[in-house]
């Protein structure tokens, strides 16, 4: 008898799913994508109505003959990939190649691998759904639009190996704005008084005395809000405010219910896993989909533990719900149930094909499951599971007190807060951006009535200035991302991921800072595709790509919309956009030898400083920027020692992108460079050689060992003096962890040795 047979995209999933359909159904996986566009060429033909030229992906043509022959078996076959558009264009591929359009073709769609998911979804299976193909399709193909037309002319440009993208340049863009305004920031000087306080008068008892003091700040000057611009005004303020007496003027108490959360959406767990694990949104996604597909619970076998993790909506099954508050009632009294289900309203805009985040059993609690978990994968789904659980639980009643100061003309007011009943903070409370958790309950205030009288302790005048806004983290640039209608859930740990691989932004105690590539690009993209590299653009072009999968625009429509404004745009981009490797990106610094002005040019070690008026002056130095964006010119050439092995003239050491390197004193008649000895020995044994920077052709930056190519020895990282603890050697590799934290490890991949980093500025990495 034959068997139907079910592909789904990933081993473990169909393994999961093996499990539990036993022996009527075959599973196979087709382990990701079967076809793509091709690498090395556009792969659209703009003649053909944007005609896909598909390829099968290397190495993949093995499987396709293994689900071919599979399919010629079967009775019927079960298409089961994601349940999303990258699922449906999986599945569409399969379709195509299996060549078995004689026999019954389904879709199926799994939101969660459980038993009863499982059954539900095989009991009604679905066709394949054309209108989330194109979606997909038209999202491929305005991606590869972009990218490989405006790719090549950064290539001319700049320098090969770049890239632009529709999403991850706005994206980019949004990181470049940031950091303008916060070298524009202009910081004010601001005091603020505070008076510590005690009701009645000191009585001489310590203990009474410490636990009835409390903290006001001056709130109000002559009815008027105070500001107070600067030492002297502090001082003069402190001086009238000494010799006044001080009473309650007013107290105000109300009550206030603090509600939980939701669960998580993607974008809410990648932000909440940011914050609280330090998760990349990259790592938070990979982690998720291995509870998704499935985990070995020991003799239970594999489960998934978790429902789809790529989805917008906060909707919730009542199935679910009803577990959740059976778990509530059994684990904590009545009184942390709510009266009804609690269920949320998505934002505007969400797809509600899919469910939140949230555990498949309630029963599966993070200590129950945790011997089967990895560190990330117990972190993970304890967060899931608490938030969900918290969801359904009864809101916090939170009693806040404010109380008023008089003191002749000005105001003081003292703010506090307690917990009267935690509710759902018993289990869980939604981490902020700048600090942990809530910080309910930690301002106590003293029994306070209205007129009684208060005993001034002590009045502390500080000095504070005004900051600019924060670079944004990956959590933070999610939200605004999500705000802002660009990307979609499937989409944004790759944003993030592409614009810190290309090295267009670096990761610094978890914010994102621009680098001098990342900026020139920015630069670039936005003088010459203002309509393209736009927030408003690509936020209107994801509705659009929302309403060709609800069958409300022709994808060809917008295909064809998108592509008359942009080839009109590259075409003015490929004669106009500014060329850094020739003309340069202009400055306001003069040369110092001719007076005539000073370009950013880029060269293949980064970039530098040039004259305008090469080649008739010869000018050129490397700099570095002040916290407003600002150059200064580095110290000129300085002599190295060694001679040009090419031309015999001195070799001189310059700063690059990746660091110091020797180049030769007759640039640009000899172009000869040469990598920089760290000193340190190579770590193979036997070698004898030492390691000197190098770059990758993708511009990556490692140290290989100078006798290359017989030694092929690379390490990446940066270089840190320090002697290893656990076997001596000469120094350490600074690397970051996959929660972004800092840690050294041996520089001997022999030796397992690792530390957590110390404070960036000791010690001291070779590049400094």
């Amino acid at each position: 008898m034959s068997k139907s047979l079910l592909i789904v995209e990933s081993p473990t999933k169909a393994k999961t799913l093996g499990r539990y359909l036993g022996k009527d159904f075959v599973v196979k996986a087709s382990v990701g994508h079967i076809k793509d566009l091709p690498k090395n060429k556009l792969g659209i033909d703009l003649e053909k109505n944007f005609q896909a030229d598909y390829q099968i992906i290397r190495g993949k043509k093995k499987i396709i003959d293994d689900l071919t022959a599979a399919a010629a078996k079967a009775n019927a076959i079960y298409l089961g990939p994601d349940p999303d558009r990258e699922g449906e264009a999986i599945a569409w591929h399969i379709a195509e190649e299996i060549h078995a359009k004689e026999k019954p073709i389904y879709r199926v769609l799994f939101y969660e691998l459980t038993q009863k998911a499982i059954q539900e979804a095989l009991a009604h299976p679905k066709e394949l759904n054309r209108e989330r193909y194109e979606a997909q399709q038209a999202r491929r193909i305005l991606d590869r639009l972009v990218g490989y037309q405006i790719s090549p002319i950064l290539w001319q440009k700049v320098k090969r190996g770049l890239s632009a993208g529709r999403v991850q340049s706005v994206a980019l863009r949004l990181v470049c704005e940031r950091e303008k305004e916060i070298r524009e920031f202009t910081s004010e000087e601001y005091w603020t008084i505070e008076a510590d306080l005690l009701p009645g008068v000191l009585n001489g008892d310590a203990k009474s005395d410490a636990q009835n003091r409390f903290t006001s700040h001056l709130w109000r000057c002559r009815k008027k809000k105070c500001v107070i611009s600067s030492a002297e005004e502090a001082d003069n303020l402190v001086q009238a405010l000494r010799p006044l007496s001080y009473r309650v003027s007013k107290v105000d108490l109300k009550k206030r219910r603090k509600y939980p959360a939701p669960p998580f959406i993607t974008s809410s767990l990648q932000q909440e896993a940011a914050r609280r694990l330090r998760f990349s949104a990259k790592q938070t996604m990979r982690v998720a989909q291995k509870l998704y597909e499935g985990i070995e619970l020991g003799n239970d076998g594999a489960e998934g533990l978790i429902t789809y993790m790529r989805t917008d909506s906060t909707r919730l099954s009542p199935d679910a719900v009803q577990a959740a508050r059976n778990y509530i009632s059994a684990a904590w009294s009545e009184a942390y149930l709510p009266g009804k289900p609690v269920f949320y309203k998505a934002r505007a805009g969400a797809q509600d094909a899919h469910e939140a985040i949230r555990p498949t059993d309630v029963q599966h609690t993070p200590d129950k499951v945790a011997p089967y978990l990895s560190k990330e994968q117990l972190s993970l789904y304890t967060l899931i599971w608490k938030r969900f659980i918290a969801s359904q639980m009864a809101p916090a009643l939170i009693a806040q007190k404010t109380v008023d100061i008089a003191a002749g003309e000005f105001l003081f007011r003292a703010t506090g807060s307690t917990v009267e009943f935690p509710g759902f903070m018993v289990l869980y409370v939604e981490s902020q951006e700048n600090g942990d958790a809530g910080k309910d309950g930690e301002a106590l205030l003293p029994t306070l009535a209205e007129g009684q009288e208060l005993t001034l302790l002590e009045l502390k005048s500080k000095q504070h200035f005004t900051q600019p806004p924060p670079r944004y983290s990956e959590a933070s640039l999610i939200k605004e991302l999500e705000e802002l209608g660009i990307g979609r859930p499937s989409t944004y740990a790759t944003i993030l991921s592409t614009i810190l691989e290309r090295e267009y932004a670096t990761l610094q105690k978890q914010r994102l800072h621009p680098s001098e590539l990342g900026w020139f690009i920015n630069g670039l993209l936005v003088q010459n595709f203002p309509n393209i590299i736009n927030t408003e653009f690509t936020a209107k072009m994801e509705k659009s790509l929302d309403e060709i999968e609800r069958g409300q625009y022709p994808y060809l429509q917008l295909l064809d919309e998108f592509y008359r404004q942009f080839s009109g745009t590259l075409q003015s981009a490929q004669s106009n956009m500014l060329n850094l490797k020739g003309v340069g990106w202009p400055t306001e610094l003069t040369c110092p030898r001719c007076q005539r002005g000073l370009q950013i040019r880029w060269s293949r070690n980064g970039p530098f400083i040039a004259c305008s008026g090469y080649p008739d002056c010869s000018f050129s130095s490397n700099y570095e920027r002040d916290e407003k964006g600002g150059i200064r010119l580095l110290e000129e050439n300085e002599s190295s020692g060694e001679t040009c092995d090419k031309c015999g003239r001195p070799m001189v050491l310059k700063r690059g992108r990746f660091g110091v390197f020797l180049a030769c004193s007759g640039y640009p008649q000899c172009r000869n460079t040469q990598s920089v000895s760290t000193g340190i020995p190579c770590p193979r044994e036997g070698c004898g050689g030492q390691l000197v920077e190098r770059v990758g052709k993708t511009g990556r930056h490692f140290y290989g060992c100078n006798q290359f190519p017989k030694c092929k020895t690379a390490v990446w990282g940066k270089l840190v003096q320090k002697t290893c603890p656990g076997c001596g050697a000469p120094a350490l590799l600074e690397k970051q962890g996959r929660g972004g934290d800092q840690k050294l490890v041996c520089i001997n991949p022999a030796c397992k040795y690792q530390e957590k980093a110390p404070p960036i500025d000791q010690p001291k990495t070779l590049e400094e």
